[in-house]
């Protein structure tokens, strides 16, 4: 038995296949009554067709890109303001969800983004309501204080309650059209958020719970659904896995695998999910111990090694880049270090040295 935790998430979750159908009906229920949404230019064209047919929604920033920007959250901020919104709601991946996050929080104040952004000034103290609509199975954000933003060759990872999404509108059918490496890319995100909240030093029970079932259902659907798109029953168990995985990480934080994702974002261009994925069968056989060894075999592996080879297996499927050779340009120097100075690498189990994590990049195969 624990003794002694903290636990908390506010979010209203809303979850099942034609859910977003319902989203009119959610904001009446949450007292919406002037909205805007971001999302990306793929999503655009629905969300015009939605606030067509909903009063509520009154503006669409459809320009949000893959990795946001702070001049994308510029402009929802604008709309926000012109319509007096009292809610902003992100529809898409990450990106558009933490895109609607930063700028709900900054909308209620007059000062620029770009203050907050620096930390400058402080967010006003009542944030506009949050509603985050996924359509991948991945990133979780739409149960975490977490924002991922861009300005110029900077890039931040802001955890503020201000962020916290009011709720969550989670559909699988929006996740049916996902392409197969997307797919990949973000299920592997999701695994690494369920795996980082159960070996982060800041691990708790009820967190370590939905660890263990998320990694059981990915374990279980990815395969099929990166195959397959339309099997339903594997895109539902994803997108319940990354909510699952989202409520993993939201309290304990994310480790030493995000860590080093961030430098292979930002000098090596990987998406997201492919940087975490890159380093993830390597950090499960670095943090192997007999509470990851129970998280296996709960989750129907026989042991870490076994988890590990799976890691591989997909990424070798997806063709994802998996070694030091697969990226160009390598300043393995530069990328060790900056690896080790990252914030969240304090949060992993094993203290990891520049000298441990080259070791672990030149052993990856």
């Amino acid at each position: 038995m624990a003794n002694e935790f903290f636990y908390k998430q506010p979010v209203k979750i809303w979850f099942g296949a034609g859910k977003f159908r319902q989203l009119g009906a959610i904001l009446e229920e949450l007292g919406c009554k002037s909205c805007v949404i971001a999302c990306g230019r793929h999503f655009k064209p629905e969300a015009e067709a939605l606030m067509a047919e909903v009063p509520a929604i009154k503006a669409v920033f459809g320009g949000v890109e893959q990795n946001p920007q702070l001049s994308g959250i510029v402009e929802v901020v604008k709309l926000a303001r012109e319509h007096g919104a009292d809610t902003v709601i992100g529809i898409g991946g990450g990106s558009s969800i933490d895109t609607a996050k930063f700028a709900a929080a900054s909308a209620p104040g007059e000062a620029e983004p770009l203050s907050y952004y620096k930390g400058e000034l402080p967010f006003p103290a009542k944030p506009l309501t949050i509603i985050a609509v996924p359509t991948t199975a991945g990133t979780g954000s739409e149960v975490t204080q977490v924002s991922v933003v861009s300005h110029g060759t900077e890039k931040k990872t802001i955890n503020n309650p201000a962020f916290m999404p009011t709720a969550a509108v989670v559909d699988p059918e929006l996740t049916y059209t996902v392409p197969p490496r997307t797919t990949m890319n973000t299920g592997l995100d999701a695994l690494a958020h369920a795996l980082e909240g159960y070996w982060c030093v800041n691990h708790q029970p009820i967190a370590d719970l939905f660890s263990i079932e998320a990694v059981r259902l990915i374990m279980e659907n990815l395969e099929r659904a990166y195959k397959d798109g339309g099997d339903k029953e594997a895109r539902g168990n994803m997108l319940y896995a990354s909510l699952l995985a989202g409520l993993a990480f939201s309290n304990p934080r994310t480790a030493g695998c995000h860590a080093c994702s961030y430098p292979l974002s930002e000098d090596y261009h990987l998406p997201h999910g492919e940087a975490c994925a890159f380093t993830l069968d390597s950090f499960v056989r670095v943090n192997a111990d007999e509470r990851l060894e129970h998280l296996c075999r709960a989750a129907g592996l026989r042991d870490t090694e076994d988890l590990a080879a799976r890691i591989r297996a997909l990424k070798a499927l997806a063709g994802l880049r998996r070694k030091l050779s697969d990226l160009e340009n390598l300043n393995l120097d530069k990328l060790c270090h900056d690896c080790a100075v990252h914030g969240l690498m304090k949060n992993n189990p094993v203290v990891m040295t520049e000298e441990k994590l080259r070791e672990m990049f030149e052993a990856l195969q």
